[in-house]
This record gives structure tokens, sequence and C-alpha cells, in this order.
């Protein structure tokens, strides 16, 4: 548990040092926030059932943050310590790999817990922001979509040679979702045929999910959400054991 909580403070202190990581997983989505709700606010509109812009925009910019930290900032991070000999090195010494991984899931998901954090806490001091739900089944559910990605975040590191190389499939990935799957614009807005494309993309089901519990819906209303996410978990981690390289 000591080297455990050594590790994970150092990655920390690490990942606070990086400028791109740091700006887009804790300022970005706030940049994002303050230029919507200046420009829509946040008046109650049937449009949204009875809610605001900025009231679903913020489990949608949450979504935002956890695909960032796994699929761009979790993925480059391992494969650069596996390119750099770090992994190498750090698995040499006395503390288990198991805990060398648990740190900087750790500090991830953490991070990723203060930018939803920021994105609240501004929201309800400049826009009033409305929350409906349970904060346990939201944490949950953030819980679930964080883990999830996660998983997908490792298989990447594993499978791909180079830390450049991850960085670009990541970010292959996650931008496209970024604009189709509700995350910057809302569901609501996108023509018919996008909504049927978003369907199968896992980040739509993150929003769903985190949207969802924010205005009080019930799990069984989201088992479509639940079950893809899982999956995603589950497999990811599956494979990841098996593919991902210390050297």
């Amino acid at each position: 548990m000591h080297g455990l909580l050594k590790l994970t403070l150092t990655e920390m202190k690490l990942f606070l040092r990086e400028p791109a990581a740091a700006f887009f997983t804790l300022l970005f989505p706030l940049l994002v926030l303050m230029c919507f709700g200046g420009i829509y606010g946040n008046e109650p509109t049937p449009f949204f059932g009875g809610y605001g812009s900025v009231d679903v925009s913020v489990p949608a910019y949450t979504a935002m943050i956890i695909g960032s930290s796994g699929l761009i900032g979790l993925t480059v991070i391992m494969s650069m310590y596996r390119e750099r000999g770090i992994l190498r090195r750090l698995k040499a010494t006395p503390v288990r790999p198991q805990i060398i991984l648990s740190a900087n899931v750790i500090v991830s998901f953490l991070m990723t817990a203060l930018g939803m954090f920021l994105l609240i806490v501004v929201g309800k001091l400049v826009y009033s922001l409305r929350f409906a739900g349970n904060p346990l089944n939201l944490l949950a559910a953030f819980t679930l979509s964080s883990l999830s990605f996660f998983a997908l975040g490792f298989l990447l590191a594993g499978l791909t040679p180079t830390a450049r190389t991850a960085q670009v499939i990541g970010m292959i990935l996650f931008y496209p979702m970024l604009f189709l799957c509700g995350a910057t614009v809302p569901l609501e807005v996108l023509p018919p045929r996008i909504q049927q494309y978003a369907a199968f993309l896992p980040m739509t089901h993150v929003v769903k999910l985190l949207r969802g519990m924010w205005i009080g819906e019930s799990w069984s209303q989201h088992w479509t959400e639940v079950g893809v996410l899982t999956a995603m978990l589950v497999i990811g981690v599956a494979v990841s054991a098996k593919t991902f390289r210390w050297e």
C-alpha cells in the first residue's frame, strides 16, 4: 500500500507537469462550457425536457474528459513509458507490476473526476446548474464509464509500437466520437441519420448514461449503455492482459 501511494503521488506530479494533459482534462472542458454557456445560457426549455443547455452539457462534457483521458492520455503515457524503458526499469524494482498499472489508473481517474468537479462548480456558480439525480448513481456511472475507457486505453497501449503511433490512433478514435456522440453538440440537435451512426460509438453510451443519471433516470432505462460499457471493460482488461508489453 505504501508503494502504491508513493507511486500514485509521483504519477500525479508528472501529470500536472504535463501542460497538454492538464489542459485537455481540466481547462479545455471549462472553456467549452463557458463558451456555449455564454451563447445559449441555461434557461429551461422543452427541447431538453425542461432542463437548460448547461444542465445537459455538464454530463456530456464529462464524457469528453473520460474519452480524452482513456484514449489519449493513458494510452500515450503507457506507450511512452514502454518506449523510453521506464516500464522495464520499474518492473525490475520490488514494486509489483499490478501496483505500477494501478497507480496510473488511479491518477487518471482522480484527474478525470477533478475535471468533472470543476465543471460542476463553474456550472453551479455561473449558470445555476440543476441536478435531479442520485449522487451515488452518478458516481457509479462515472466510474463504469471511466474504467471502460481506461481499459480501452491499455489495450491500445499494448498494441501500438510507439507513443507517437498511440497518440495518432487515439486521436483518430477520439475526435470523430467527440463531435458525433453528443459530447460537444447535444444529441437532440444532430440529424437523425447521424444519431443512428452515433449509437455505434462507445462515447455515445457514456453521454447517455451520465445524462440519464444526472436527471434522475433509473438504471433500468440504461441497460444498453451499462451492457456496452461493461463489455468494453471486460474485453479491454482481458485483451490488454494478453497484449500489454513492458518492453
